[in-house]
């Protein structure tokens, strides 16, 4: 796996900084102002904008002990578009740094919702879509094959949707700004809501969440306030994948600033959930696409430095419960056969031992 040139890696700086700074000043035009509001002892920035009517309308900014929100707060109104810029730093990105931009559907799929305040509102970018931006992010070339996708993932943690007091615009009028023929699609317990979107064309769009452990949520979409209407599948291991996620850049159009997890946890958590896929030709299909970005994402990590960050991350999901181990073991097992040793020394935080009984379902 190539490092691109230094060159093409501060133009990355620049287009991630000069996206999140565009989609800024469209949010928040200087005709409003920043307002602090304490919640529960931690601060955090909203912002009022004239409703028209002689009154003020306010929406979720983020906490402001968040560095970047801040100094956009106080920055905000020297912000400035430059969308021909950013379009020609981004087809030098991919033309000359030989970096891969998401196919135009998807992404105007994804613009769309930055720009309605997905990112804002702390939505998270995952699967597929989320793996390609870490060849910007960490400044690699990734292989065409590991990032082709006919869907969107889409996850919010589910406190933080019920805690923002803002939404999005309706999610299906948005999705089919895009393509008019996207519907909801029924979720299998019969619940009348839907955290699912198709267009004709059988790309899908999923809204995911995190488990809230009871068995009366279990198998049931989840309410999301934040979500404009669309509801989202409650997952296991969802809440390590979304702690601590970063900002990315997806390199559609002029650039569209992203936030996706963290890229350890990310690896950490397809081996995770590659370890319990079914054992049928789609689970074959899924796991073996699970273990490739795995692979791929543990190489890269190492290659620029990131090994410990990755350590920590796989020794935090050990450290979860056996069912986390197993799941670990097994998968870690395909990936130290197809790749090199290199990758798998990361493996070597958790014990030989430790591991062959986690395999076997021995781990208490």
């Amino acid at each position: 796996m190539k490092q691109i040139d230094l060159m093409f890696r501060t133009m990355i700086a620049e287009l991630q900084q000069r996206a999140f700074d565009d989609a800024w000043a469209e949010d928040f035009p200087p005709t409003g102002r920043f307002v602090a509001v304490t919640v529960d002892g931690r601060k955090y920035w909203y912002f009022d904008q004239p409703d028209g009517e002689g009154g003020q309308k306010r929406r979720y900014v983020g906490p402001a002990d968040d560095p970047e929100i801040s100094a956009r707060v106080e920055t905000f109104k020297e912000s400035k578009s430059d969308y021909k810029g950013r379009r020609k730093l981004v087809s030098t990105l991919t033309r000359e740094a030989g970096l891969i931009a998401p196919d135009r559907f998807t992404g105007e799929v994804v613009e769309a919702l930055a720009a309605a305040g997905l990112f804002r509102l702390r939505g998270v970018l995952v699967g597929t879509v989320a793996f390609q931006t870490y060849a910007p992010y960490l400044g690699i070339r990734l292989p065409m094959a590991a990032i082709l996708t006919g869907d969107a993932d889409i996850a919010q943690d589910y406190a933080i949707s019920a805690e923002v007091s803002d939404s999005l615009p309706p999610i299906l009028d948005l999705l089919k700004g895009v393509d008019p023929t996207f519907r909801a699609l029924p979720h299998i317990s019969g619940s009348a809501r839907s955290n699912a979107f198709r267009n004709q064309s059988g790309y899908r769009v999923e809204f995911l969440t995190t488990n809230r452990g009871s068995e009366e949520f279990a198998d049931q979409p989840a309410a999301m306030p934040a979500l404009g209407g669309a509801s989202a599948e409650p997952l296991r291991f969802m809440d390590f994948l979304l702690r601590d996620p970063v900002r990315s850049i997806l390199l559609h159009g002029a650039g569209v600033s992203v936030v996706v997890p963290d890229p350890s946890r990310f690896a950490v958590h397809k081996l995770i959930v590659a370890g319990r896929r079914l054992d049928d030709a789609g689970g074959k299909a899924k796991r073996d696409k699970d273990l490739r970005q795995a692979g791929m994402l543990f190489a890269a990590l190492q290659q620029v430095g990131e090994g410990a960050n990755l350590a920590d991350a796989l020794s935090e999901a050990w450290s979860r419960g056996p069912n986390w181990r197993s799941a670990l073991a097994d998968s870690a097992q395909s990936v130290k056969k197809e790749h090199s040793p290199a990758v798998w020394r990361t493996f070597g935080i958790i014990p030989d031992e430790e591991m062959r009984k986690a395999s076997s379902g021995l781990t208490r």
